[in-house]
């Protein structure tokens, strides 16, 4: 094993163990949810009652906890909550068309990623507006709407006083895929509201731990990635908005709504999560566990709005937009949506839809 390869694994084992003390430190802000104060009078028993709808995931930890003081704060404004629990074979979709028709004003997705994905589905298009509790591993769109991922008293208050805002919906469809048991659906599509992407990301998501993300976090995809370090690089052909074409190698590329991820991160610096246009990044490196150590120098750089300075790269990055992205990528790569896998496909397209959900965020955000 080279030095390299040990420095990123002490490197990955020391952010784990970092994982493990911060959620220490705000395990009583995730736990302790706070009444959100009254906006205005307390209703009278005459009042009519608004309802309010909670699509919960019952496997992440910290729901089970959640519910009596969500329902509690929901009360104390005059709220009616209506709790909807997510199953195996329904993990929040077909929960938010039942509140729809039950009348709800808003629908909070109470989960992680995976749950808002579900919820966004079935609220996208309907003009009524998701909030968001964010418990899970990544939190991927709380973190780009500045909703604070670890202080549930303050996301419980955005989602019921918050105010709305229109975001763009993205969508990824698998339009060819390989035979075996690992083949993405193909013609199915799939919401995306932050990053899809297919080669070394949606890999290393594929083989992340799912028993230590539960335990560590998001740090957990960093062990999941070492594996796919010296892993073989795609060859991808790119069409933009059926006009610009390009066939490239790369480790992954990324197509994304918003760009912000876990541990401070901006992969997609010049992306708004409401301009109704996609940011393509194709990532590529060379020189092994050097070229990876250049690219995350360079993730950094670019996110504090500083261009590197070599000339000489074996790990960059190269961004563009478009509205309509088509990536075929020969003999098949992972790929992925928001953190949840969709299979190995050998081609997609990804397309938005501006403005087409409504969702909670604090009154003094600018998007």
């Amino acid at each position: 094993m080279s030095g390299w390869e040990i420095f990123w694994i002490v490197l990955a084992v020391a952010l784990a163990a970092g994982a493990f003390v911060l959620s220490f430190l705000t395990w009583r802000a995730r736990h302790l949810v706070r009444a959100p104060h009254p906006a205005g009078p307390v209703p009278t028993p005459e009042t009519e009652r608004r309802l309010v709808a909670f699509v919960a995931n019952p496997s992440k930890p910290d729901v089970a906890a959640l519910r009596d003081p969500v329902e509690r704060a929901c009360r104390g404004l005059g709220l009616e909550p209506l709790w909807l629990e997510t199953t195996v074979d329904d993990p929040g979709t077909g929960q938010a068309r039942a509140a729809l028709e039950a009348g709800a004003e808003v629908v909070v997705a109470a989960g992680g990623d995976g749950t808002v994905r579900a919820v966004a589905t079935a609220l996208q298009g309907t003009g009524t507006p998701m909030g968001l509790l964010p418990v899970g591993t990544g939190n991927l769109l709380a973190r780009n709407l500045d909703i604070p991922v670890t202080d549930l008293a303050r996301s419980l208050e955005i989602a019921l006083e918050g105010r709305d805002r229109p975001i763009d919906v993205a969508w990824l469809r698998v339009t060819d895929a390989p035979s075996g048991d690992d083949a993405a659906e193909v013609g199915t599509d799939h919401i995306f509201l932050v990053i899809a992407g297919i080669g070394f990301d949606a890999a290393m998501i594929a083989d992340t731990d799912t028993t230590l993300k539960a335990k560590v976090g998001w740090i957990a995809y960093f062990l999941g990635g070492i594996r796919h370090l010296h892993g073989r690089r795609l060859e991808a052909h790119v069409e933009l908005d059926e006009s610009r074409r390009a066939s490239m190698k790369l480790r992954t590329l990324l197509v994304g709504n918003c760009g912000r991820l876990p541990g401070g991160i901006t992969l997609l610096p010049g992306a708004l999560v409401d301009d109704g246009i996609l940011d393509i990044a194709a990532i590529d490196t060379r020189g092994g566990v050097a070229g990876w150590a250049q690219l995350f120098g360079e993730v950094v750089m670019q996110g504090l709005g500083v261009q590197p300075l070599s000339t000489t790269k074996i790990g960059r990055i190269d961004h563009t937009q478009a509205k309509h992205v088509e990536i075929r990528v020969p003999g098949g790569a992972q790929a992925q949506v928001d953190g949840d896998t969709v299979g190995i496909a050998t081609a997609i397209e990804c397309r938005v839809d501006p403005g087409g959900l409504v969702v909670r965020v604090p009154r003094t955000i600018t998007l």
